[in-house]
């Protein structure tokens, strides 16, 4: 089963055929995607890598979590689920259509 993973701190630099390359060498990279702004088309620093199997995934932390990329060091973690956008400005969800707090 493959696993989803966040890498952060890329610089602007740094394209999806990079971050492909890199992840490759542990273990079999299923896609990469830097996450780009809608209006200007530049990086916005992070992006996510899809691993093969959950042993790559975990291998892949160990290895490049730290690893200098043109000229800035990757944070490499396990995705965490995206929240459902509910959120209020104290960082709470807020009500669904409908509720009341």
């Amino acid at each position: 089963m493959s696993k989803k993973l966040y890498v952060g701190n890329l610089a602007y630099g740094v394209t999806e055929e990079d971050l492909t390359k890199s992840f490759e060498q542990v273990g079999e990279c299923i896609s990469a995607k830097i996450v780009r702004d809608q209006y200007s088309d530049a990086s916005r620093g992070f992006g996510f890598v899809e691993m093969g199997t959950e042993e790559a995934a975990q291998e892949a932390i160990k290895k490049l979590n730290g690893l200098e990329l043109q000229g800035r060091k990757i944070v490499v973690q396990e995705a965490r689920p995206r929240g459902d956008g509910r959120k209020t400005r104290f960082g709470r969800p807020g009500p669904r259509r409908g509720e009341r707090y």
